[in-house]
């Protein structure tokens, strides 16, 4: 069972975590790359604002952004912002989500994200949850994927496999933890079963694309090659 109020206090508490470990930078370290290719550190502080509030609109029954467009030019028109105005947007627009997430609605309907992706509405603080932990990783500043809540590792897994289950490029695969969970994904192409195993950040890492496979062992084939998010 999804229990969207403790996703939301997750949410907060990750929030948190992110502004406390953000405004030990200054306007320098801003600008220099994060993780992510192409984006600095402050590209990545600009799309989690302006995720927040496309968030928002997903949950007040609007378009989650107006148009690829105009997210991409919103998130590069914040991207040079000094660090105060960063970490003022990053935390005013976690407040609007956050009072969003805490009005009376309906969260078994369905609602719309991007590219005509449906979810129901109790997933929505999940999925912003996911925003906010991986992309403190992604800036670079001590935080890694080992230091995720053991808990939200293991659901993003579980959501991951689920998103390439049955993909046509991703042979069917298992995937293990050194410590005995276990999930199944893929099974559209040829070949196969692949057994991945590893660390449960190394098969997050993986599977969001923030790590290449190195670190985990494959039986039964090559490492499978994951499609972008």
């Amino acid at each position: 069972m999804i229990d969207h109020a403790d996703d939301l206090a997750s949410v907060q508490a990750a929030t948190e975590r992110l502004l406390s470990a953000a405004a030990a930078l200054d306007n320098a370290a801003v600008t220099q790359s994060s993780r992510l290719p192409g984006w600095t550190r402050g590209h990545v502080l600009a799309h989690l604002a302006r995720n927040a509030d496309a968030l928002v609109n997903v949950l007040e029954g609007r378009p989650m952004y107006a148009s690829a467009e105009a997210r991409d030019a919103d998130i590069e028109r914040d991207a040079p912002r000094p660090l105060d105005t960063h970490l003022a947007d990053v935390r005013e627009s976690a407040e609007r989500f956050r009072a969003a997430g805490a009005a009376p609605a309906d969260w078994s309907r369905e609602v719309e994200l991007r590219n005509g992706v449906t979810d129901r509405a109790e997933r929505v603080p999940f999925r912003r949850w996911v925003e906010v932990a991986l992309h403190h990783v992604d800036l670079g500043i001590g935080y890694e994927l080992e230091d995720l809540p053991a808990d939200f590792t293991e659901r993003e897994i579980a959501f991951l496999a689920a998103r390439f289950d049955g993909h046509r490029d991703v042979p069917p695969t298992a995937l293990a933890t050194e410590d005995g969970r276990s999930w199944t994904t893929g099974g559209g192409a040829d070949g196969g079963p692949v057994v991945v195993g590893g660390t449960a950040a190394d098969l997050l890492g993986w599977l969001a694309g923030r790590r290449d496979g190195a670190a985990l062992t494959v039986k039964g084939g090559a490492l499978p090659s994951l499609p972008p998010l």
